[in-house]
């Protein structure tokens, strides 16, 4: 069990007092997030699906807006998994669309905001048209050297580790690694995260008790935070929540607080 330390009930704080509670030297180098919750949401207020969709959009601009004036080094959104395709074709429409629309209308946003936008996932499963404007938004963000926003898409965890081990047999076939050679870290660069640091924390909206097949190998000492809040409703004032309650855990890696604190 993780220890907690003695802190103040965040609930009864404004966003302007969470933000001055955190602590700006002890933030999370990278932050990854479930946003689950649309559909429930559009279905509570009998609306269609999109439309839960579609705020959930607006969501993930708050979040990635006070992601990036907090200064995280990398903020990781599982935007669509590669089981999503079993959902109605409109539905998938309607996804890939929001997603283009949102990268087109933040590109001015992430240049200004110096935000580096990247992606994990197969993507050369998206339509062609998806990908298009997926290489355009990471070729005109590459040099920014803010926030990486890190969007999963057609994304799931046991593929990234099956794509890893056919890139792990074919090096070692072609002579460019000793198999013998091969460990943890080794590993780790044949993931899709190759160049980004492991979650320190999970966030996982709408209350569900699962990752969902999300970073399965990269997840292995993340802090977690699963709320009630369905990802509609879950904006700055809520990650910052987030952000003091993973400032309040004692993060132990497999050993104990005090050698942890002595390293």
């Amino acid at each position: 069990m993780l220890k907690k330390k003695n802190k103040p009930d965040v609930r009864k704080f404004s966003k302007q007092e969470l933000w001055s509670m955190i602590d700006h030297n002890n933030l999370p180098k990278h932050v990854a997030v479930i946003m689950d919750g649309n559909g429930r949401w559009a279905r509570s207020r009998m609306l269609p699906r999109v439309a839960g969709h579609r705020v959930g959009m607006e969501s993930a601009l708050k979040i990635v807006e006070v992601a990036s004036d907090l200064g995280l080094n990398v903020l990781t959104l599982y935007a669509f998994s590669a089981e999503n395709w079993r959902r109605p074709a409109d539905e998938v429409g309607a996804l890939m669309k929001l997603l283009v629309e949102f990268l087109k209308r933040e590109l001015i946003s992430m240049k200004k905001n110096n935000i580096c936008f990247q992606t994990i996932g197969r993507i050369a499963g998206l339509p062609d048209w998806v990908q298009q404007q997926i290489k355009w938004s990471i070729d005109q963000t590459c040099k920014n050297t803010g926030l990486i926003l890190n969007v999963a898409l057609n994304y799931g965890g046991q593929q990234e580790i099956v794509d890893a081990v056919k890139g792990i047999v074919r090096d070692v076939e072609h002579k460019r690694l000793d198999i013998n050679e091969l460990d943890e870290e080794t590993f780790s660069g044949y993931l899709y995260t190759a160049d980004l640091p492991d979650p320190d924390l999970l966030i996982r909206t709408s209350g569900e008790m699962r990752i969902s097949n999300f970073l399965l190998w990269q997840l292995a000492y993340a802090e977690m935070l699963i709320t009630p809040t369905l990802w509609p409703d879950f904006r700055k004032r809520e990650f910052l929540q987030a952000i003091l309650e993973y400032q309040q855990r004692e993060r132990r890696f497999g050993t104990i607080g005090k050698l942890v604190q002595s390293k």
